[in-house]
């Protein structure tokens, strides 16, 4: 299980990012964080056209698929919405990994218990 942002464990942060510019400024170690492709879906062919690691705001299982084809390292989604992608996630073996927001890590545990690839605290995420 992946866990990003929790302060024992190194990890990478994600940085939201609002247009190409953005995309640009963005530090070698960080992953920029789009919100859903409905609004920025060029933006996920910028990335995956320049092999920039992003993540996507992942509100449907549409959303979902079209962030695995366009190359997406993760989806950030909440609880409800990864126990629906994360089944799919591995029939088809996707690249992405789902990461549910949590804001303390009591919630580790339950998130594990449900199979999902990771959790990323809300702390991870800036800009």
């Amino acid at each position: 299980m992946l866990i990003i942002g929790h302060p024992w464990i190194k990890s990478q942060k994600l940085r939201k990012v609002f247009s190409i510019e953005d995309i640009k400024n963005a530090q070698a170690d960080e992953v920029v964080l789009l919100e859903p492709l409905v609004d920025s879906h060029t933006f996920a062919q910028y990335c995956q056209g320049n092999s920039i690691a992003y993540a996507v705001v992942t509100t449907s299982l549409d959303d979902a698929l079209f962030a695995n084809a366009l190359g997406a390292k993760y989806m950030v989604c909440e609880e409800d919405m990864a126990l629906m992608i994360q089944p799919i996630a591995q029939e088809y073996l996707f690249d992405a990994r789902v990461l549910v927001l949590i804001h303390n890590a009591k919630e580790i545990a339950k998130i594990a218990r449900g199979g999902i690839d990771g959790v990323i605290f809300a702390e991870a995420i800036y800009g």
